[in-house]
C-alpha cells in the first residue's frame, strides 16, 4: 500500500447527540441526515476544493489544500444549517461540531492519519452544536482573510497529544446564534459525603524540569486523602486534564462534581521548598483555609501530611477524631527515586507505544536508586501489562508474567499500597485467568482506598471476565465517576463495552464502543467489540468496516486476542466474542 505524506487542512464533523436523536426517531433522523450531507455539506466541500476522506456514520473526515478554503466552508455549513429544519423542534434539530486543524497527514488511498487529523477530531470534540472549533495554527493563517472573529478559549490538554493545543471558537453572529447548547457534559451530581479534586500545583521556579516536583507533590497529597472513606476524593487523572488552563473553580466543581478545590502553588530553590495550598468551596469561590509551608527537601514528605491532614480536618470535622489515624504509607528512602517514578508516571498517562518504552526506562531508574522503593516495581508492572495488552509489543504470556512477579514484589514492600494490590490483582487476572485471587485482592484494594478508581476498575474486569458482568459494570460506573477524564478512559471503556456484550446488550455496547472510536480513532480494541456487537445486531455493513477497522490498525493484536483464547476468556465468552466476529465477516484462515 503506497503511503504519502503532505501538509493539509483537516475539517472533522460529526452530529451533536446523534445517539439520542437515533434514539427518538431512528429512520427520520437518518433520512435528515442523509438530506443535509447531500444537498448542503458534500455539495460545500466540493465548492471549496475539498475532499471527502471517509464517512462515520454520524459524521465525516475531509482534508482541503487551502486552510482558508476549510474554514469558510465550515463556516458556511453551520450557517446554512441555522435556516434548516424550521419546523423540527430545537431539541431534535441536527447541528453538526466541526473541528479545524492545519498539519502533516500520513495519506493511504481511502483514508488519512497522524497527529493532524488527531487534533482536528478532538477540536470537533471540543465544538459546540452547531460550533467550530480550529487550532491556533488555523486561526493565525486566515484571521485576516475572512470576516469574522476568534475566540481564544485557552490551551486545552486533549487525549493522546503530549502538548497542550491552543483552541478557538469561531464567532460568527449566525453561528452563535444557534450554538447554544454547551459542549460539556451536565453538571456531575454531588456525592452523599464532602468530595475534593487537588488540582495540579502551579510550579514556581521557573523551571520546567521541576512540573515533575510539583506533580508529585499532588499525587502524594491525592493519594493520601483517597485512603479516608468519609471522603469521596477525584482522581489525579481527571484533575491533572486542568493543568495548564485557567478555568474558574465553580467550572470545574461542575465538571467533576466536587463541593471542595484544593489548588497551589510549589517554589523550589537548592534545597529548600515553599508551598502554598488553599482549599476553596467550589460553588462560591469562598476560600475555606490557606497555609503556606517552608521547609528542607529532607521533609518534603512531612510536609504532604501537613498539607493531608490540614485538607481534610477543614473540609470534614469528623475525619479528625473518627479517620486521622490514616494507613502509613512508605516514603522511597531517596527523593531522586521518587522524581524518577513521577516522570515514568508522566509518560505511562500518555498511553502510546513511545512514552511507554520511556516510562520502563523511568522506572528502572527508581528502582535502581532505591531497590525498597514499592513505587519503582509496580510502575514496570503497569509498564508490562500495556506494552503486550495496548500496544502489542511483548507477547502475552512473558510480558503478563513479569507483571505478576513485580506486582508481587510491590506489595511485599508496601502491603498497604492499594495501587500495588490493584496491579497484582490485574497481573493474575491476565496472566493465569486466576479469578479467585484477582478477586480477594481487587477488594483488597478497594477496602483499602475506597476513593482510587483503580482498585475499581480491575475489580469490575475481574467480575466482568468471571461470569458477574452485571457487578461488574456498576464497579466500573464507579471507577468512571471518580476519574471522570482518566488518560486511559478508552480501555475503561472498552472494559465496559465488552461487559455490555458478553451480557447480551448489544445496542448499548455498539454505543460505548462508538464513544471509544470517536475520542480514541487509533485505540484498537474497542473496533473488536464494536464489530461483533454489529455483528450481533446484523448490521454487516457497519460490523464488516468496524472489523477492517480492528485488523488494520493494531493486527498483531487482533490476533492475540482472536487467534487463539487467552487465559482470561472464559471457553463460552471466547465463543461467544468469535460467533458476533463471524457474523461481521471474519473467517478463520
Amino acid at each position: 500500500m503506497t503511503q504519502t505524506r503532505r501538509l493539509a487542512a483537516i475539517l472533522a464533523a460529526d452530529v451533536a447527540g446523534y445517539s439520542r436523536l437515533m434514539g427518538a426517531d431512528e429512520e427520520g433522523t437518518h433520512e435528515r441526515l442523509k438530506s443535509h450531507l447531500q444537498e448542503l455539506v458534500d455539495l460545500k466541500i466540493s465548492q471549496y476544493r475539498g475532499r471527502i476522506v471517509k464517512n462515520t456514520g454520524d459524521g465525516l473526515l475531509a482534508e482541503f489544500v487551502s486552510v482558508v478554503d476549510a474554514v469558510r466552508c465550515a463556516v458556511e455549513i453551520q450557517r446554512r444549517m441555522a435556516d434548516r429544519e424550521p419546523e423540527v423542534p430545537e431539541e431534535r434539530r441536527i447541528r453538526f461540531r466541526i473541528g479545524i486543524n492545519l498539519g502533516d497527514v500520513i495519506v493511504e488511498e481511502h483514508d488519512i492519519f497522524g497527529d493532524g487529523v488527531n487534533v482536528a477530531a478532538r477540536l470537533e470534540a471540543l465544538a459546540k452544536p452547531g460550533g467550530i472549533c480550529v487550532s491556533r495554527v488555523v486561526r493565525d493563517q486566515v484571521r485576516d482573510k475572512v470576516d469574522f472573529d476568534f475566540e481564544d478559549i485557552g490551551e486545552q490538554q486533549v487525549k493522546n497529544i503530549h502538548r497542550p493545543v491552543r483552541v478557538y471558537w469561531v464567532r460568527d453572529r449566525a453561528i452563535l446564534a444557534q450554538a447554544l447548547v454547551p459542549a460539556s457534559p451536565q453538571p456531575l451530581p454531588l456525592p452523599d459525603k464532602p468530595s475534593i479534586a487537588v488540582l495540579p500545583f502551579q510550579n514556581m521556579s521557573g523551571d520546567p524540569e521541576q512540573d515533575y516536583f510539583a506533580d508529585g507533590m499532588v499525587e502524594e497529597i491525592t493519594t493520601a486523602l483517597s485512603r479516608y472513606p468519609s471522603l469521596f476524593v477525584i482522581a489525579r487523572n481527571s484533575s491533572f486534564a486542568y493543568k495548564g488552563r485557567a478555568v474558574d473553580v465553580k467550572q470545574i466543581g461542575r465538571e467533576l462534581g466536587v463541593r471542595y478545590v484544593l489548588e497551589g502553588s510549589v517554589r523550589k530553590a537548592g534545597s529548600r521548598i515553599r508551598v502554598i495550598a488553599q482549599l476553596i468551596e467550589a460553588a462560591t469561590g469562598k476560600h475555606v483555609w490557606a497555609e503556606r509551608y517552608d521547609r528542607g527537601l529532607a521533609d518534603v514528605f512531612v510536609m504532604q501530611d501537613e498539607i493531608t491532614e490540614a485538607a481534610t480536618v477543614a473540609i470534614a470535622p469528623a475525619v479528625r477524631s473518627a479517620e486521622r489515624q490514616r494507613a502509613m504509607r512508605m516514603p522511597p528512602g531517596s527523593l531522586d527515586a521518587w522524581a524518577a517514578y513521577q516522570r515514568g508516571l508522566w509518560h505511562f498517562s500518555q498511553i502510546s507505544a513511545e512514552d511507554n518504552a520511556l516510562a520502563q526506562r523511568y522506572f528502572q531508574q527508581a528502582i535502581e536508586i532505591d531497590p525498597d522503593f514499592a513505587g519503582g516495581y509496580k510502575g514496570l508492572a503497569w509498564v508490562y501489562t500495556h506494552a503486550a495488552g495496548v500496544h502489542a509489543a511483548r507477547t502475552p504470556t512473558e510480558a503478563y508474567g513479569a507483571a505478576e512477579a513485580l506486582a508481587r514484589r510491590a506489595v511485599a514492600l508496601d502491603p498497604t499500597d492499594a495501587e500495588a494490590r490493584s496491579s497484582l490483582s490485574e497481573a493474575m487476572l491476565w496472566s493465569r485467568g486466576d479469578y479467585q485471587g484477582a478477586l480477594i485482592e481487587a477488594e483488597r484494594a478497594r477496602v483499602m482506598s475506597p476513593n482510587l478508581a483503580y482498585a475499581h476498575s480491575i475489580l469490575g474486569a475481574v467480575l466482568i471476565f468471571s461470569g458477574q458482568q452485571k457487578d461488574g459494570l456498576a464497579a466500573l460506573h464507579i471507577s468512571l465517576r471518580l476519574d471522570p477524564q482518566d488518560p486511559m478512559l478508552p480501555s475503561r471503556l472498552n472494559l465496559m463495552a465488552l461487559g455490555l456484550y458478553l451480557s447480551g446488550e448489544y445496542e448499548a455496547a455498539v454505543e460505548v464502543a462508538k464513544r471509544v472510536v470517536r475520542s480514541s480513532p487509533d485505540y484498537p480494541l474497542a473496533y473488536r467489540w464494536l464489530a461483533a456487537a454489529l455483528g450481533q445486531l446484523g448490521r454487516a455493513a457497519e460490523a464488516k468496516e468496524a472489523l477492517e477497522k480492528a485488523i488494520a490498525i493494531a493486527p498483531a493484536s487482533f490476533d492475540i486476542y482472536v487467534r487463539r483464547r487467552r487465559p482470561w476468556h472464559r471457553p463460552e465468552d471466547y465463543a461467544h466474542m468469535l460467533e458476533g466476529l463471524r457474523k461481521a465477516g471474519w473467517r478463520e484462515t
